[in-house]
C-alpha cells in the first residue's frame, strides 16, 4: 500500500474515531434531553422499525435515482444534516439560536459548496448524532438485533443483489454526507471529480496479464532485451493502475455509525462500571472494546478496498463492534445472559 493510501486510511479512522467519541460524549446529554425515540429501549421490535426504515428509504431513493429525482433526494439529504447537527449543537451549544444558526450554516455549506471536506465534516456531525440518538433509543439486545440483521443485509446488498452499489453510484454524483469522501492526496477536489467510473469499477481496467502473447500474435518477436524491457513497462503499469494509488475513496457513514450504536448502547446501558475517564464519563469497558473491535473490522475492510473492489463494510465493523462488546462484557464479570439482553425474558 503506498504512503498516499495509508493517509487516506489514517484519515478514515480519525472519521470513524471523531464519530465514536462525540456519539459517546452526546449520550448522556442526549438522554437527558428526553431525544430518545423508542419509550421502550429493551424492545427488540424498535430494531425491526428501524431496518424495514432502512430498506424503505433505500428503495425509495433507487426509485427517485431512476426516474431523475435526484435533486429531491439531494434536498431531503442536506435538510436531514441540518437536522441532525441541531441535535449536536444544541447538546454542546447553551443558546438555541447559535445551534440553530450553526445547523444551518452546515445545511447551507452542502448546498453552497459540497467540496471533500464539508461532505465530511457534516458527515462526522451527523454520524456522532445519528449514533449517539441510536445508541440511547437501542437498549443492549436491540442493538445486536439491529447490527447482525443490518450486517447481513449490507452483505446481501453488495454481493448479491448489488443494489447498494447503483445505490453508491448515484449519491456521489450529489455529493452528500451519505458517502464519506476520503482523499489520498493534497490536490484532489470532489467538486472537479466527474465520477465517470463504475462504483464497482476501480481495479478494472488494469493491464492485460497476457502482455506477451498479445504481442506475438501482433506478428513481433520480443528479444531478451526487449522482453525485460516490456516487463519493467507493465510492471510500471500496474503500479500506476495499483487501487492503493487513486486520488479518493469512498465510505458509506453507515458504515462509521452502525457499530457505534453498539458503542454508545454498551455505553449506556451496560452494567459495566465506568472506567473513570472525565470526558466520556459513560466509557466503560464493554463500550471500549467495541470501539476496538470496530477498528479491527476497519483494518479488515481497508484492507479489502485497497484491493480495489467494493466490499460491504458492516460485516466487518459490525461483527468487531458486537465480538468487542462481548469480550469487555465477560471481563467486566457480566453474565452472558444479561449482556445479551436477555435477562429479563428468562
Amino acid at each position: 500500500m503506498s504512503r498516499r493510501a495509508y493517509r487516506g486510511v489514517a484519515l478514515a479512522a480519525l472519521i470513524f474515531l471523531v464519530v465514536q467519541v462525540g456519539a459517546l460524549a452526546l449520550a448522556p446529554t442526549f438522554s437527558e434531553l428526553g431525544y430518545q425515540t423508542f419509550d421502550d429501549p429493551s424492545n427488540p421490535t424498535n430494531s425491526l422499525v428501524y431496518i424495514a426504515a432502512i430498506i424503505g428509504m433505500t428503495a425509495f431513493m433507487l426509485a427517485a435515482f431512476k426516474y431523475d429525482l435526484d435533486q429531491l433526494i439531494r434536498g431531503i439529504i442536506v435538510l436531514t444534516s441540518g437536522l441532525l447537527s441541531w441535535y449536536v449543537f444544541s447538546a454542546v451549544v447553551p443558546s438555541d439560536p447559535v445551534a440553530i444558526a450553526l445547523s444551518a450554516a452546515v445545511a447551507i455549506a452542502l448546498f453552497v459548496y459540497p467540496e471533500w471536506y464539508v461532505i465530511d465534516t457534516s458527515g462526522a456531525l451527523m454520524g456522532a448524532g445519528a449514533a449517539g440518538l441510536f445508541g440511547i433509543s437501542f437498549g443492549l439486545l436491540p442493538s445486536l438485533v439491529l447490527l447482525s440483521v443490518l450486517a447481513v443485509y449490507d452483505a446481501i446488498s453488495v454481493y448479491k443483489t448489488k443494489h447498494m452499489l447503483d445505490l453508491a453510484e448515484g449519491v456521489m454524483d450529489l455529493r452528500i454526507p451519505v458517502v464519506l469522501v476520503i482523499p489520498t492526496t493534497f490536490s484532489y477536489s470532489l467538486l472537479d471529480d466527474d465520477f465517470a467510473r463504475d462504483a464497482n469499477d476501480v481495479g478494472e481496467n488494469a493491464p492485460d496479464a497476457d502482455v506477451g502473447a498479445d504481442a506475438e500474435d501482433a506478428g513481433g518477436e520480443l528479444e531478451a532485451g526487449d522482453e525485460h524491457e516490456s516487463e519493467d513497462e507493465h510492471d510500471d503499469d500496474h503500479e500506476a493502475d495499483d487501487p492503493s494509488d487513486r486520488d479518493a475513496f469512498f465510505i458509506g457513514l453507515g458504515d462509521a455509525v452502525m457499530p457505534t450504536v453498539m458503542v454508545a448502547s454498551a455505553a449506556v446501558f451496560s452494567e459495566a462500571p465506568s472506567l473513570g475517564f472525565s470526558a466520556l464519563p459513560v466509557l466503560n469497558l464493554p463500550a471500549l472494546l467495541a470501539m476496538v473491535g470496530t477498528f479491527v473490522g476497519f483494518a479488515g475492510l481497508m484492507w479489502a478496498v485497497m484491493k480495489g473492489r467494493a466490499h460491504a463494510g458492516l460485516p466487518l465493523l459490525n461483527g468487531g463492534a458486537i465480538g468487542g462488546y462481548l469480550v469487555g462484557t465477560i471481563i467486566a464479570g457480566i453474565p452472558l445472559v444479561e449482556a445479551l439482553g436477555l435477562a429479563q425474558y428468562l
